[in-house]
């Protein structure tokens, strides 16, 4: 027969050479009546309308195809059935009747020979492996080979001939059509258009490794096929057929030589794996069903839990007790009410956005354990963000660099992981609610009813109210700290451009102090529970009582207060920038309104009467400090100018002692240019937490560089080991407080004159695990002098005499010294108003 037969007009031999690996065509000859040229590669007719999909089944019409060498028949056409007898194998080859040219099917469908040029599906290779293959035109070498030759498809006379015997065995184990093995054709059941179509859309989407195995194995047996097709014309006589038989074998080829495989290319399997995974955890559910449902109950009682913690999660440490988790979170049965009403995909979205704010408002009331516990506040969401920084400095002065790498790390994850978290949680409580609908709503409304009830009636359990609203009353708390934050903003700015010195002239402010040298200095963590808690006041009152005694000795005498100061437990700046400018410095963002003004400091007031220098001594500043020019300061000494060789004290830079003669030697022996006097501002750091290890008091003349602490810093404490113990914090501290006022009071007594003028106070309280979380933000403050015309100018304060302050002393706000300092020492008020 002539290759490149149109559809419709007859069966003709085709070779179909099995896909090698990685190649998805099919080698296939389509033979066409009445040529006698090779027309493989070519474009089909019109007649390719008819020609079946890719995939489609050998039998169309009523035909049943077995799995294996069964017979096949075409039902209502008359053709000529294959039968399984070798004997009826015309040649010992396979055989096709052929119609005459252009001769069309009765049922109008194609042909064996047009369906053979097809690739087929479920062909089984000798491995038993079943292949995907497509047909591509002119992909097929063998075709092109006879193109270009011209030659026909009838059989050479030198052609091989086979025995009957040796056909039938080529046609049954060579040419047996198989089912997809995802189907239930493996029963020998016929395959359909549509499960051809289906299998090859899974088989090309589907990346499984046990597939991929298998398609590996197939593709490396490459061999050839010729399928006997019955005529689909039933005007064609058995002679012809015979006689069509006879020609059809001659012309099998031998066997297609064996190619080596060429590797399968790995597409992407992100889709493609994660259903492989589900159908894997399908299967493992469907053979252990009690485990599988014991582990689904287990995982949504531990959602139910997480998110129930969340909930009633508190903000203090102190709050941190069973009691609290033994109550009805009102929130849950809102959630609950809400997600039972939604459609799917909005009960997802909304369950998983619930989940996310109830993570984060838990991490919220982490933060807030932190700041109530070292700076006796909530954490402000707009404000506080700036002070992570501060603290992983401290944390890495304070246990290593790695270690607080390691920390915040730690941190991070867990704050990312925990929102995660209670949004899936909450996505499956929510899917568990929508399968029991009718439970849940049941329990829904009794839940509800209960709270109501708790509510009206106040019913409490050991003092704590079972009906809670807890969540909710931090998410308002919240959202009311925001407003007032930005409300606080706009009006500070107001408050800042008011200032009752602000055009007071130079020569009117100060003018009793003039010719003396003015000190002011603050010591760190300086509070009233140093002098008045009972485990540390003892030996603070101790030391201040022998300092004094000390002091007068030395011709000076002292008069103490109290100023509550503007922050607690830490941010020291806000103490040093409330007490100086004299206005209520808060928080970071009326720092940095102050820090931005023209507003008037103390320091710079002496700085503007023209008849001071004025320096900083900043042994804990390490960066730079734009501040200065609020201060008025013409020479500031950082951490890196005072000369410090040795060690490190936690997250104190130098001994205070260290600094002090530091100051003595590089700024106060020194004279004056031009007759003027001296106003320094010295901020010491040696009482900073966590209190371990502290410095020691060595002679004056032994300090040199600093190395001579080298053995006392190795003797110390350890900070890891006072910082988590409130007890030993509160007995260091005080040892600490006890060190920076002895160090003060010694340098006054070596080295000020009749001329000295030195006020000391706190900036804040030390935390609450140390001083209470009930404590004061008192601090107490001293101004010592050997002129008595200058404590006389503060007769009318009613402060105490001596370094320690009465208990009963008076309490001004920190921000009122400024105002009240300048009017003690002769200054005189020209209001700035806004």
């Amino acid at each position: 027969m002539d290759e490149g037969a149109a559809p419709g007009a007859g069966p003709s031999a085709s070779l179909v050479t099995k896909p090698q690996v990685g190649d998805v065509t099919s080698a296939s000859t389509e033979t066409k009546a009445g040529a006698g040229t090779s027309a493989s590669g070519e474009s089909r007719t019109e007649a390719d309308s008819e020609t079946s999909p890719v995939g489609e089944t050998k039998s169309e019409v009523g035909a049943a195809t077995s799995a294996s060498a069964e017979t096949k028949s075409k039902a209502d056409s008359g053709t000529s059935p294959v039968t399984e007898s070798a004997g009826e194998l015309s040649a010992g080859a396979e055989t096709a009747t052929e119609p005459s040219a252009g001769a069309e099917t009765d049922s109008g469908l194609p042909t064996g020979a047009e369906r053979e040029a097809e690739p087929s599906l479920g062909v089984r290779t000798d491995t038993g492996s079943s292949t995907v293959a497509e047909t591509k035109h002119g992909s097929t070498p063998a075709a092109e080979t006879e193109q270009a030759e011209g030659t026909a498809s009838e059989p050479s006379v030198d052609a091989p001939s086979e025995t009957p015997a040796e056909a039938a065995s080529a046609a049954s184990s060579n040419t047996v059509p198989v089912a997809s093995s995802d189907t239930a054709s493996d029963a020998g059941e016929p395959r359909t258009a549509e499960d051809g179509d289906a299998d090859d859309t899974e088989a090309a989407d589907s990346t499984d490794p046990d597939a991929e195995v298998t398609e590996n194995a197939t593709a490396t047996t490459p061999a050839t096929e010729a399928d006997p097709e019955p005529d689909a014309s039933a005007g064609d006589t058995d002679t012809a057929a015979e006689s069509d038989t006879t020609d059809q074998a001659a012309a099998t080829p031998e066997p297609a030589e064996p190619t080596t495989p060429r590797p399968t290319r790995r597409g992407p399997r992100t889709w493609s794996s994660r259903l492989g995974l589900r159908r894997r955890m399908q299967a493992w559910r469907e053979t252990h069903p009690v485990a599988a449902l014991t582990l689904s109950w287990v995982v949504t009682f531990l959602a139910a839990v997480l998110v129930y913690i969340c909930l009633e999660m508190p903000n203090t440490l102190g709050q941190l007790r069973l009691m609290e988790f033994a109550r009805i979170p009102a929130e849950a049965i809102m959630a609950a009410v809400v997600l039972l009403s939604l459609p799917r995909r909005a009960r997802i979205v909304a369950a998983a956005g619930f989940g996310a704010l109830v993570g984060a408002l838990a991490v919220l009331n982490m933060f807030d354990m932190g700041f109530n516990e070292y700076l006796g506040r909530h954490f402000n969401i707009i404000l506080d963000w700036s002070l992570f920084g501060d603290a992983r400095g401290y944390l890495k002065d304070t246990f290593g660099g790695t270690a607080t790498q390691l920390i915040t790390v730690a941190l991070i994850a867990l704050i990312v992981v925990l929102i995660v978290l209670v949004a899936l949680a909450m996505v499956r409580l929510s899917t568990v609610l929508v399968t029991y609908k009718a439970h849940a709503t049941r329990g829904t409304l009794i839940a509800g009813t209960v709270w109501i009830t708790c509510s009206a009636f106040a019913l409490e359990f050991h003092g704590i109210p079972l009906a809670a609203d807890h969540t909710a009353g931090v998410l308002k708390y919240q959202v009311r700290a925001v407003q007032e934050t930005l409300r606080d903003e706009a009006e500070f700015k107001k408050v800042a451009k008011v200032d009752a010195f602000g055009n007071t002239p130079g020569s009117q402010l100060v003018p009793d102090l003039r010719g003396k040298d003015m000190i002011f200095t603050f010591i760190e963590s300086y509070g009233r529970s140093a002098i008045e808690d009972p485990i540390m006041a003892p030996g603070v009152d101790e030391t201040l009582a022998a300092d004094t005694k000390a002091l007068s000795k030395a011709g000076f005498a002292a008069k103490s207060g109290w100023l509550t100061s503007a922050t607690y437990g830490g941010s020291s700046w806000l103490g040093h920038s409330t007490t100086m400018s004299g206005l209520w410095v808060s928080n970071q963002q009326r720092y940095r309104t102050v820090m931005a003004s023209d507003h008037l400091s103390l320091t710079d007031a002496f700085k503007k009467t023209g008849d001071y220098d004025t320096v900083g001594v900043m042994p804990g500043i390490q960066k730079g400090w734009p501040e200065q020019s609020f201060y008025g300061l013409d020479k500031v000494y950082n951490a890196f100018q005072l000369g410090y060789k040795g060690p490190k004290f936690s997250w104190s830079t130098m001994p205070d002692q260290y600094a002090l003669e530091q100051f003595q030697k590089q700024v106060h022996s020194k004279p004056r240019a031009d007759g003027k006097s001296l106003m320094s501002m010295i901020i010491l750091t040696s009482s900073h937490q966590p209190w371990a290890p502290i410095p020691k008091l060595v002679p004056w003349d032994q300090l040199g560089n600093g190395s001579i602490f080298d053995a006392i810093q190795k003797a110390g404490n350890k900070a890891s080991d006072v910082i988590a113990n409130s007890t030993k914090s509160r007995e260091e501290y005080g040892k600490s407080i006890q060190y920076s006022v002895n160090s003060l009071t010694q340098w006054l007594e070596r080295y000020g004159n009749d001329n000295t003028v030195l006020v000391f106070l706190g900036d804040h309280q030390p935390i609450a695990r140390v001083s209470g979380n009930h404590a004061s933000r008192d601090v107490p403050i001293s101004i010592v002098a050997k002129d008595p015309k200058i404590l006389e100018k503060i007769d009318s304060w009613n402060w105490t005499d001596g370094l320690r302050p009465a208990h009963n002393a008076p309490v001004w706000k920190m921000s009122a010294f400024r105002d009240k300092f300048l009017t003690a020492y002769g200054s005189t008020p020209h209001p700035k108003s806004n």
